[in-house]
């Protein structure tokens, strides 16, 4: 069963993947010099004596999303079904060979044939995914689901909603609260000017000088909640589609901090997050989020941005604190330490991205020809 040719997200996910690829492969990006050998190498070099079943896995697994969104794209641009697969397992072959390459200029990393083969069975096993979902009417489906449920030009809205529990993995200083960059951004100030005073200045009339009120904080829940439900409902198109993605909303941000918390902390810790405050501010941002499901995608939009500028506020006016420095340490040192600082750019740039996202979608003329 084919799909027609279309505008698609898989090409955005396709391009997200390549980058979180190039992030994990050449991270940390520092010292890097020639070492008198051929970047290729490894092709001919000894297979490796220590290769892990976690390091296969990880290979295998960290190219499976590449190949299957490479070789979706080409499905929906209309391609043949071999032809798709066939670019999806060329494209992550061709990516990890470069990859491969330019770690021989980094004396951290080890490139290594074993890591190419098994990036390529990676690839091989997303595209056939990809191919056989198509062959089994799966992508109609979606096709089908896609039309009766969203607005024509709902691409920018899906890779948002598919970055934020994604950017929720990093700890916040507030539960959900994406943005904190005031405290980094001063810190970076003084790095460069040392004898500049003005940054301390301004953190003292800036920041709070008490923990904030469970109040506040609860509110800062509720209208990181409604940012995100009132992101999907203006390109949902009916007001009892809309309540499922409230719910879902909820649910994305319980698992993502629960996850978060688990490699964190470890699995002892999972809800630890789980306090009265932040249950009444997912409470209130679900009941908040449902009195919008009749509004129009413009307004929904217009209400978005004006919560994530105060919730964006509220995140970095919140003091300093040792013990976030210290989780943000433990994080760092976990398991995922080569996907940290993806994950905390992620955590920073979201809401600032979603902004300007939205204030371009607002001015262009997509929003009027949208559907009410």
């Amino acid at each position: 069963m084919t799909v027609s040719h279309r505008r698609t997200t898989a090409w955005t996910l396709a391009w997200l993947c390549v980058l979180v690829i190039v992030y994990a492969s050449l991270y940390p990006f520092d010292d890097w010099r020639n070492q008198d050998i051929s970047p290729w190498s490894f092709v001919t070099a000894p297979w490796p004596k220590y290769q892990t079943v976690f390091d296969t896995w990880s290979n295998i697994l960290g190219y499976v999303p590449l190949g299957f969104w490479l070789s979706l794209a080409m499905l929906r641009s209309a391609q043949p079904r071999w032809v798709a697969v066939l670019l999806g397992v060329v494209g992550a072959s061709a990516l990890s060979f470069v990859m491969e390459c330019a770690q021989s200029y980094l004396p951290q990393r080890v490139p290594s044939q074993a890591d190419w083969l098994f990036n390529s069975v990676g690839g091989l096993l997303g595209a056939v995914l990809s191919a056989w979902l198509e062959q089994r009417g799966w992508l109609y489906h979606w096709a089908q689901f896609r039309r009766r449920w969203l607005q024509p030009h709902a691409s920018g809205s899906l890779v948002f909603m598919a970055l934020w529990p994604l950017a929720l993995l990093f700890p916040t200083p507030l539960f959900l609260g994406l943005g904190n960059v005031a405290e980094r951004l001063l810190s970076v100030v003084e790095e460069l000017s040392p004898h500049t005073t003005w940054p301390a200045q301004f953190a003292q009339q800036f920041f709070l000088s008490a923990a904030l009120p469970a109040w506040i904080e609860m509110l800062s829940v509720a209208g990181n909640v409604c940012v995100v439900a009132m992101l999907g409902m203006a390109v949902i198109r009916q007001a009892w589609q809309r309540l499922y993605w409230v719910g879902a909303v909820v649910l994305l941000a319980v698992l993502s901090k629960a996850l978060s918390a688990s490699v964190t902390y470890g699995p002892e810790h999972i809800v630890f997050w789980l306090t009265p405050v932040t249950g009444a501010g997912l409470a209130l941002g679900c009941l908040a989020a449902m009195l919008t499901l009749r509004l129009s995608s413009k307004t929904l939009l217009c209400l978005m941005l004006c919560v994530q500028v105060v919730v964006l506020f509220i995140v970095n006016s919140v003091p300093p604190s040792t013990y976030f420095a210290q989780t943000v340490q433990t994080w760092e040192q976990g398991k995922f330490i080569r996907f940290h600082g993806l994950t905390e750019w992620l955590s920073w740039a979201w809401p600032f991205a979603l902004l300007v996202w939205g204030v371009m979608h607002l001015l262009s003329d997509t929003v009027r020809h949208e559907a009410p």
